[in-house]
């Protein structure tokens, strides 16, 4: 195990690439004179402008469709699963009215973000390489380290999110196996912890993988896992609604005194609750501006990376929102005001269940992809700030070369395998603590829309087109802005009410299904 630098991957860290492909070096190769054909098949410039983008760094060489799979690998995540639920809180109505509109808001505002990744010229212009880039760009001050601090917590809470969506599929395969294999005369239940630990281990494997885009093939095995798992959630929906002959639900959603599955009976008050933690799951099922700019970072050029990001945008989100309502009405035609947090776990031990399986599975792939699409951002952020913090640290900078059979040469950083480690068991054991599904989705969607997702792109759209205030437009944006203030205020609330009710007949740890 040989030291072969001391530099991060040339992604990560901006000196890199300079340092190990200086073009003088390449200078030195040959001093000889050479015929004019000979001259240019070695031209160092020439090779470089190959090898290069024009910041310096490793040509970028993600497409239309690298960009649509990581999008929708980060969109249908495990919010998909709540949708019907949330459909049940809002009503034949105002549910898929509210899905339709945050698609809207998101393709609009995903639209002004991509404008954001270069500043000056859209396609000549520096380079922002991260979401908090493009803010220190456009924007500059406090904004900053606010922009940061909401970024970095909310995939962190996503990382715990995801960890127990993970673990609920995991135990659904097994309850469903263990009900059939009994033939019904164990109810099965069971601790969602060893699941947990299980996904934790395998995200500290997949972890290890350097920069986020090497993850692009992760990232299309999961984008295939969200169509197979939603497709089986909306077949099984359509068999359910045909085999009972009617649709269920109301025009207004879940009914006041309506008795739940917990023994409660719903009052005005939680009604109400309910119908704001819906809107904070629904704003979660869109939660992907926050990798935005990342992804657009994997495009290469030309065309101009915003036109790529745009038309990937516009497609996924399209996709997305028509498999959204697809999944959300369905399952609320299937199960009415008694629709489930988790769509597929409602179907409970529904026949044919190995087709139950095979979803449970995909949600389980799907997710280890989609935590890495969401985590890489933060792991480069924290081995960038720690590379200049502590450049001549050979834990946090030095690369070790590891022969690997078949896969060729991994370059191990240690500085990567402790911290990336302790960040997976950071958010397997919260998991552990709080395995409130619908709850930390609705809390996370109401903490992430506004600000990540409306104010910053707005704001810097703003500032980067010079839009004088108290114009049309101005005004027009604004509104756009308070609208999704309030929307993701009344969200919050709504989603921090359902934590405390849960937390009353709560033991940490101990948690079974």
């Amino acid at each position: 195990m040989l030291a072969r630098s001391r530099t991060l991957p040339s992604r990560i860290h901006h000196g890199a690439v300079e340092e190990r492909h200086d073009v003088r070096h390449y200078l030195q190769v040959e001093v000889q004179p050479k015929t004019q054909a000979e001259t240019e098949a070695i031209n160092p410039l020439s090779n470089y402008s190959k090898c290069f983008d024009d910041d310096g760094r490793l040509k970028r060489t993600g497409t239309f469709w690298t960009a649509t799979a990581h999008i929708i690998t980060a969109v249908i995540g495990s919010g998909v699963l709540s949708l019907a639920w949330a459909i049940a809180q809002l009503g034949w109505v105002a549910g898929p009215a509210v899905l339709i509109l945050f698609a809207l808001v998101n393709i609009y505002t995903s639209n002004l973000l991509a404008h954001c990744y270069r500043s000056g010229d859209p396609v000549t212009g520096q380079r922002n390489y991260t979401y908090m880039d493009a803010v220190k760009a456009n924007l500059g001050g406090r904004k900053v380290m606010l922009c940061g601090l909401i970024q970095y917590l909310n995939l962190f809470g996503i990382a715990i999110g995801y960890t127990i969506a993970a673990s609920v599929s995991m135990m659904a395969i097994k309850r469903s196996n263990c009900f059939h294999k009994s033939g019904g005369k164990d109810p099965c239940h069971m601790s969602s912890n060893g699941y947990m630990i299980t996904f934790g281990i395998i995200e500290v494997l997949f972890s290890q993988i350097p920069d986020f885009d090497q993850v692009w093939w992760l990232s299309i095995v999961a984008a295939i896992m969200s169509f197979t798992y939603s497709s089986v959630g909306l077949g099984l929906g359509l068999g359910k609604v045909s085999e009972s002959g009617k649709f269920k639900g109301s025009l207004m959603g879940i009914s006041i005194g309506t008795l739940t599955k917990a023994g409660t009976t719903v009052t005005a008050t939680e009604k109400m609750w309910r119908s704001l933690q819906a809107l904070g799951a629904i704003a979660f099922a869109y939660s992907f501006s926050i990798i935005l700019i990342e992804i657009q970072d994997t495009i290469r050029s030309p065309p101009a990376e915003h036109k790529t990001m745009k038309k990937a945008t516009l497609f996924s989100i399209s996709v997305t929102t028509v498999f959204y309502l697809l999944c959300g009405c369905m399952g609320y035609a299937s199960f009415g005001d008694l629709a489930p947090g988790n769509l597929l776990t409602g179907f409970g031990f529904y026949n044919p269940y190995w087709l139950l399986d095979i979803a449970n599975v995909a949600i389980v792939v799907h997710l280890v992809g989609a935590y890495q699409v969401f985590c890489q951002p933060l792991f480069a952020f924290i081995e960038k700030w720690s590379a200049k913090k502590w450049p001549k640290s050979d834990f946090v900078t030095a690369e070790y070369d590891i022969p690997i059979p078949i896969f060729g040469i991994y370059q191990l950083n240690l500085f990567r395998l402790v911290w990336r480690t302790i960040f997976v068991i950071m958010t397997t054991l919260i998991s552990m603590l709080l395995p409130f599904f619908n709850d930390v989705v609705g809390i996370l969607g109401a903490f992430g829309f506004w600000p990540l997702t409306v104010f910053f792109p707005i704001e810097m759209y703003i500032s980067q087109k010079k839009i004088a205030p108290w114009t049309s437009r101005w005004v027009g944006l604004q509104i756009i802005s308070v609208t999704c203030l309030f929307i993701s205020i009344a969200a919050a609330v709504g989603s921090f009410a359902g934590v405390f009710l849960d937390l009353k007949t709560y033991k940490p740890f101990k948690t079974s299904y």
